[in-house]
């Protein structure tokens, strides 16, 4: 009878000890699904908006204070930059590390991976997704190279405020994607970038444009033409760009990533998704190879170029198949100075907003409350047009011309 009696005390401690764990995990539920619907509020976009935006023309405007510094002490007034321009992109590293909670893990050889944020290199990335450099930006702030990471850039960005202003100052190359005015401003850019007093990243697009149907099928028209084999997941990349990079960057650069991303579960990420918080799992797929081992000639380095991008799609193809990547998993932690960088900002930033906004709704004027609420209506509306502009179906047209493609 004992046995039996303690059986039954037994039973009824891990029932009581159940009923606790799942209420526990209710809660934890609760709190959770709560804090999901949260961040699909207006409101929250409004505050992270406001904050980026405010936070970024303060930025711009210390930016602009560094000028005189360029011609007294130009490697200062970089690394100045540097940590200003930091700043900036990295809310958006936090939007994506910290709101969504998406996953990024790094295939890459064990060999390489001592290289990575030790050196300057040449980042070659797919171009298939929404938030395609918002993950790039989140590999640049693992490694440490974020603030000084460079890209090539269509010149109507150097004009748009917050994001181009802070990347003239980061010296960023950009160019009108006509080659015959490129070349000379492209190969200049470059040429400023050999005595950069960090180590810094090149994130080359090669595509030039984000794939789309439309643009893969009149890519692989040109592909026909030229009688390079066709690629699946592809566009053909444009070469001149890429060639002139590897070609006035020796000597600074000493390698290439050719970087291959892609999502979990065949999903499209999308800037609407990651502010509403939606979680993803990036994976990308890095291989290291030495810049002296590509060729020097350009007709030669665009073949290279081309063999290259045969090997992306045959990365993507067993990716489709096995749902990973070919090799090991070797993913750099999370580092948190995104995060307390973003937090700065909201804290310095949202108090004095909600102040105002309390002072005024106080103020018992119904002119003042329908202007609030017209302001932060337009601002909502202003906020959905600009994260549309980042959605592929309303990309540029760049790549919907065969002689576009074709101008290599």
């Amino acid at each position: 009878m004992k046995v039996i009696y303690i059986f039954l005390f037994s039973l009824s401690l891990s029932v009581c000890r159940g009923f606790s764990g799942d209420r526990r995990r209710q809660d934890y539920m609760i709190r959770m699904g709560t804090l999901q619907v949260l961040k699909t509020q207006l409101l929250c976009h409004l505050i992270i908006c406001y904050v980026f935006l405010v936070s970024g023309f303060i930025i711009n405007l210390l930016q602009l204070c560094t000028l005189p510094l360029w011609y007294i002490n130009k490697q200062l007034a970089r690394r100045i930059n540097c940590r200003l321009g930091y700043s900036v992109s990295s809310q958006l590293v936090a939007l994506l590390e910290w709101w969504s909670g998406t996953e990024c893990t790094l295939y890459t050889d064990p060999e390489s991976y001592p290289f990575y944020g030790k050196e300057n290199a040449i980042v070659v990335l797919n171009h298939n997704f929404e938030i395609d450099f918002m993950t790039g930006w989140t590999f640049c702030e693992r490694f440490g190279v974020l603030g000084s990471s460079k890209v090539l850039a269509k010149k109507e960005l150097s004009f748009v405020p917050v994001i181009g202003w802070m990347w003239y100052f980061l010296e960023i190359v950009f160019c009108k994607r006509k080659w015959e005015e490129d070349r000379k401003t492209v190969v200049q850019s470059l040429h400023n970038l050999r005595d950069y007093p960090e180590n810094f990243w090149f994130l080359l697009h090669c595509e030039g444009t984000r794939f789309t149907e439309k643009k893969h099928k009149i890519s692989m028209e040109v592909a026909e033409k030229k009688g390079l084999p066709k690629l699946k997941y592809h566009l053909l990349p444009r070469t001149k760009g890429f060639c002139v990079t590897v070609q006035n960057l020796r000597g600074t650069v000493t390698a290439v990533y050719d970087s291959t991303l892609n999502f979990r579960n065949n999903e499209m990420p999308t800037l609407l998704g990651v502010l509403n918080g939606k979680k993803y799992h990036a994976d990308l797929y890095v291989r290291r190879i030495p810049l002296d081992t590509i060729p020097e000639d350009e007709s030669e380095c665009a073949a290279w170029l081309y063999k290259l991008y045969q090997d992306k799609d045959e990365f993507q193809e067993h990716y489709r198949q096995t749902e990973r990547f070919p090799g090991p998993i070797t993913s750099p932690p999370r580092r948190p100075w995104a995060l307390l960088n973003w937090l700065f900002w909201v804290c310095l930033l949202v108090y004095p907003l909600c102040m105002l906004l309390l002072q005024m709704l106080l103020s018992g004027s119904t002119f003042t409350v329908v202007c609030t609420f017209v302001f932060c209506l337009a601002v909502s509306v202003g906020i959905r047009w600009m994260i549309g502009q980042t959605e592929i179906d309303k990309g540029s047209n760049y790549g919907n011309k065969e002689m576009q493609i074709n101008n290599n």
